[in-house]
C-alpha cells in the first residue's frame, strides 16, 4: 500500500479518540457525498499509548476484509523507531477506519485490533451502532468509489493529511464499479448532484456524473454505452445518458437516433432536450437550439441550468439583451460548501517528506513567494463566486468578451430599469459619474421593500423595461472591478515594453493574473502571465494550468514537463492518484491524439530523473491495463 516506507501523514491527538468522536458528532451535517475517509490509529510502547489520524479516499470499501489490510499494512508506513517521542519504538496497536454511506447516511466503521480481532458495525447520526448489511456494505462501497472520483481532481478538497488512492487500477474492480453502480443507479438522486442543479434526479446526481466522468475523461464511452442502455429499459430519462455517451463515442447518427424516439415518449424532459440543443449548437444551428431550450425551460423553469443554457445560447447567437434578459430569470441557489470534517486541534502534525523526495531534487514544493502581492489582486471578488453565482458570471464574461464593456453598459440599461432613470421620474434626479477611462456602472434597480418594482413598471410606464436582480446587479460590479484590474495590468505591460524595461511581478501576482485572464477569456495573455509566474517561483495552479494549454495546443514536450512537475509535487503531498486525475485527463488526450508510442518515447528521450520516470510510468501502465484509446500499439 505505497511505494516506500514511512510515507504515512499523521495529525496527532491530545485526547485518545478525539478525532472519531468529533466524525460522529458532525454525521448529521453531511449533506451529499460526504469526506474524505478517516483513519485513526492507535500505537503504544508498551507503558504509554498515543494516537493519530489522517484523511484518505481510494480505499477497497468493499468489505472489512479490505478496510483492515489497508490499517495492518500501515505498520510499514508509520514514522520509524518513535524519533519525535524520546526515540522510543511504538508499534501499531489497532485502528478505526471510518466510511461514509452516502446513500443511507451512516458511517460504516471496522475496527482493527492487533494481534486480535476485526469488528465492522454501522453509526447512525445519533451515535447509535448498528450491524453492518451486504445492502450497507454495497452502498458504503459506491459512495467511497464516487467520492475519489469525484475528489481526485477537486481543488476544494486540498486538505492538509489528505491521502489520495487509486480507486481502481484492473479491468476487474471497475467490473465491479459497475456492477454497483448498476445494482444502485435509481437511488441516485439521494446522493445529491452539482450545485447548479436544484433538485436531483435519475439523470442528475454525483452517481451518473461520477459514471460519465470516469468513463467520459478516458474516451472510454462505451462501458457507459452498455451500463446506461440497460437502465434505460426501466426509465425512459437515461436515454439522455445513452445518446450523451454516443456522441462522446463519435456515433452520431446513433445518438440522433435515440433523442428523437426519447423526446417522442417524453417530450417535457429538459435533460434530453439539452443533449439534443448541445447537438445542434455545435452543428451551428442556434435557431434550432434557441427552440429546444426554450421547451426546457419551460418544462423545468425552477432550475438554474434551463435558464442558463438558453442565455448561453443567446450569447452564441448574438442576442445580447434576450441574454441579458434570460440571465436575469435565471433562479439562484445558496452554495453548500463541501462535507469536511471539523476536527479538534491536533496536538502536533507529522507530514513526512517521502524517502524519493528526499532523494530527488528536482522534486518541488511551494515556494515561500518573492515579493508582497498586490492587495488589489487579493481583493478581487470573483474567485469567491460558487455554485450558480459562479455559472451565471462565466455567462456574463463570455458577453463582454463578445461586445465590449461599453456595450455592454448600454444592452443592460436598455434591458433593465437604471437608478437614475428611476429617480428621475421620482423626480429627484442624481447623476452618477464615470470612474476613469472605464465608464463605472450605475446600480440598476432592483426588487426591495424599498423600491415598488412591478408597480414602477405600470406607474412611469416602463412596458419595456425590467427590474434587475439584485445579485445580477452586484455581478456587474464584480465583473467591472475584473476589467479594471486587467486594462490596468495591461496598459502597465505596454507601458515598460515601449520603454524597453522589464515588467515585474511577485509570482503570486502573476499567478492571480493569469486566473483573472482566464475568467475574461484571454487565453494568451493567461498563458503568459502562467509561465512569468512558474519563472519565478513553484506553483501548482500554474503548471496545471499549462498543461491544460500545452495539451490543448498539442506541445507534447512542454506538456509532459508540466505533467512531471505536477506529478512531483503530487507525490509530495501523498497524492498517488493516477486516474482520474487532471494530469491523466491531459495524458490521455495526447495518447488519444498523438498515440501511446510517441508519447511515452518522448518522455524517456527528455531523460526525467530515474524515480521521476518511475512515477509517470504509472500513466502509461494505466492507460494499457485498461485500454485508453491510443494505447494499442
Amino acid at each position: 500500500m505505497g511505494d516506500a516506507l514511512h510515507t504515512l501523514p499523521e495529525f496527532f491527538e491530545t485526547e485518545l479518540g478525539e478525532s472519531i468522536q468529533a466524525r460522529t458528532e458532525t454525521l448529521s451535517s453531511f449533506r451529499e457525498l460526504g469526506p474524505p475517509d478517516l483513519c485513526h490509529l492507535l500505537k503504544s510502547n508498551g507503558r504509554k499509548e498515543v494516537s493519530s489520524y489522517h484523511y484518505v479516499s481510494g480505499v477497497d470499501a468493499s468489505s472489512s476484509a479490505t478496510l483492515a489490510t489497508y490499517i495492518n499494512s500501515l505498520s510499514y508506513e508509520l514514522e520509524p523507531n518513535g524519533a519525535w517521542f524520546n526515540k522510543t519504538t511504538y508499534r501499531l496497536k489497532g485502528g478505526i477506519y471510518s466510511c461514509f454511506n452516502a446513500f443511507s447516511r451512516v458511517d460504516l466503521r471496522v475496527e482493527v485490533y492487533i494481534p486480535g480481532t476485526v469488528e465492522a458495525y454501522i453509526v447512525n447520526v445519533r451515535g447509535e451502532r448498528l450491524e453492518a448489511t451486504p445492502e450497507m456494505w454495497q452502498e458504503t462501497y459506491l459512495s467511497a468509489m464516487l467520492r475519489a472520483i469525484h475528489y481526485a481532481d477537486d481543488t476544494n478538497f486540498f486538505l492538509a493529511g489528505y491521502r489520495r488512492l487509486d480507486p481502481i487500477t484492473t479491468p476487474e474492480q471497475e467490473l465491479r464499479f459497475l456492477l454497483a453502480a448498476e445494482n444502485l443507479f435509481f437511488k441516485g438522486w439521494q446522493l445529491g448532484s452539482e450545485p447548479e442543479i436544484q433538485v436531483a434526479t435519475v439523470v442528475h446526481n454525483h452517481l451518473s456524473s461520477g459514471i460519465l466522468k470516469y468513463f467520459g475523461k478516458a474516451s472510454r464511452y462505451e462501458q457507459a454505452v452498455n451500463l446506461f442502455e440497460k437502465l434505460w429499459a426501466r426509465e425512459p430519462e437515461v436515454a439522455a445518458l445513452v445518446a450523451q455517451s454516443y456522441l462522446g463515442m463519435n456515433q452520431e447518427v446513433k445518438a440522433v437516433q435515440i433523442m428523437h424516439r426519447a423526446l417522442q415518449d417524453n417530450p417535457q424532459s429538459y435533460v434530453l432536450l439539452h443533449v439534443q440543443a448541445d447537438f445542434l449548437c455545435g452543428k451551428g444551428r442556434l435557431d434550432w437550439a434557441i427552440k429546444l431550450a426554450k421547451q426546457a425551460v419551460n418544462a423545468a423553469p425552477s432550475e438554474f441550468i434551463t435558464w442558463a443554457k438558453l442565455a448561453e445560447l443567446y450569447v452564441l447567437d448574438e442576442q445580447w439583451e434576450s441574454a441579458l434578459f434570460t440571465l436575469n430569470s435565471c433562479p439562484m441557489f445558496t452554495y453548500n460548501e463541501r462535507d469536511l470534517h471539523r476536527m479538534p486541534p491536533a496536538a502536533r502534525t507529522h507530514f513526512p517528506v517521502r524517502p524519493l523526495v528526499a532523494e530527488n531534487k528536482f522534486i518541488d514544493e511551494e515556494d515561500v513567494d518573492d515579493g508582497q502581492t498586490d492587495v488589489a489582486l487579493l481583493r478581487l471578488p470573483a474567485p469567491t463566486l460558487r455554485g450558480t453565482f459562479s455559472k451565471a458570471y462565466m455567462i456574463l464574461t463570455k458577453l463582454v468578451k463578445k461586445i465590449g464593456w461599453d456595450e455592454l453598459l448600454k444592452c443592460r440599461s436598455d434591458v433593465f430599469v437604471m437608478e437614475q432613470e428611476y429617480r428621475s421620474q421620482l423626480q429627484s434626479p442624481e447623476d452618477n459619474g464615470t470612474n476613469g477611462a472605464m465608464a463605472q456602472p450605475e446600480r440598476a434597480s432592483v426588487q426591495t421593500g424599498e423600491n415598488p418594482g412591478k408597480n414602477a413598471n405600470t406607474r412611469f410606464s416602463f412596458t419595456d423595461k425590467r427590474l434587475c436582480e439584485r445579485w445580477l446587479d452586484n455581478l456587474f460590479m464584480v465583473l467591472y472591478e475584473d476589467l479594471r484590474v486587467y486594462t490596468i495590468w495591461r496598459a502597465e505591460m505596454a507601458h515598460f515594453q515601449a520603454q524597453s524595461l522589464p515588467y515585474r511581478r511577485p509570482g503570486k501576482d502573476w499567478e492571480i493574473l493569469g486566473e483573472l485572464a482566464l475568467r475574461l477569456h484571454h487565453p494568451e495573455e493567461a498563458h503568459q502571465a502562467f509561465v512569468q509566474c512558474i519563472n519565478q517561483k513553484f506553483s501548482a495552479k500554474a503548471y496545471l494550468r499549462l498543461l491544460e494549454r500545452y495539451t490543448e495546443l498539442r506541445l507534447l514536450t512542454q506538456s509532459l514537463t508540466a505533467a512531471v512537475r505536477l506529478t512531483a509535487y503530487n507525490y509530495r503531498w501523498y497524492d498517488d492518484c493516477v486516474f482520474p486525475s487532471a494530469i491523466a485527463d491531459c495524458l490521455f488526450r495526447l495518447i488519444k491524439t498523438e498515440g501511446y508510442g510517441k508519447v511515452s518515447y518522448t518522455l524517456v528521450s527528455m531523460a526525467p530523473p530515474a524515480p521521476m520516470l518511475q512515477l509517470m510510468q504509472k500513466y502509461f501502465a494505466f492507460a494499457q491495463a485498461l485500454r485508453i484509446p491510443g494505447s494499442e500499439f
